[in-house]
Parts: structure tokens; sequence; C-alpha cells
């Protein structure tokens, strides 16, 4: 069993603003590589969630599904309903790394960042909520 609470979720909130880095980066790059930024935009998503849920004293759950995490989060934040669209949208980039994709399959950088563009808003609630990163 993982430990909970605050001071560890904001280990959840370090990790998470690393994978949202890289993700931005993939997507700033010339020839971005959208495939790999849409995985670490659903880690970032799915970490950021993680982060605010445990400062709330979730009982940890080995657990990768965005949308279940959102719904959780919504328990004990009714407004983080609003951020339902966005996740389900990063939830379907999980599949990415996990299971060979169709080759009618066709990720564009473009709806990457739209997707990212529609969870800023999440990610700054859970900065708001969740206790700093330790330094």
């Amino acid at each position: 069993m993982m430990p909970s609470g605050g001071s560890y979720s904001s280990d959840w909130l370090r990790i998470a603003e690393r994978d949202l880095g890289r993700a931005e980066r993939l997507l700033r790059d010339p020839d971005p590589d959208a495939e790999l930024a849409a995985v670490c935009l659903q880690h970032a998503a799915e970490k950021f969630l993680k982060a605010f849920l445990l400062s709330k004293g979730w009982p940890w759950r080995k657990i990768h599904d965005v949308e279940a995490l959102l719904d959780d989060a919504v328990a004990y934040e009714p407004s983080l309903e609003r951020f339902r669209r966005p996740c389900e949208a990063v939830a379907k980039y999980y599949a990415l790394n996990r299971c060979p994709m169709s080759a009618s399959f066709d990720m564009r950088a473009a709806d990457v960042l739209a997707v990212l563009e529609n969870l800023r808003g999440l990610f700054a609630f859970v900065r708001a909520a969740a206790p700093p990163p330790k330094s």
C-alpha cells in the first residue's frame, strides 16, 4: 500500500509538472512527436488528479484511468466536472503505449495541443488546491 496525505501529494504534483513539461516541449518542436506528447499529457493528467486526490485523503489505489480519477475528484470538488470532455480525450492516449493502434489512427499535434489547452484549468486548480512540490 502506498502512503497518502498532503506531503505525498506534493511528490505526485512534482512528477506531474515534469510530465507536462515534456508534453509541452514535444509539441513545440518543429516536427512534433504527437504520439509521445499525448502519452506524456495523459501521464500528467493522471498525476495531477492523483496529487489532488491524495491531498484530500483519498485512499491510494493503483489506477491509470483518468476518467475514473476525475470521478473520484468530482466527489471532493463537483466543479471539476467541467473538465470531463478533455479528461475523456486524454484518457484515450493511455492506450498509445499499452497496445498497438490501428493503422487508421492518426494522432495530430494540433489535437493534442487542444486537449492540453483544455486541461490547463484543471492543472491550475490542482496547483492551488494541493500542497506545493518539495524543492
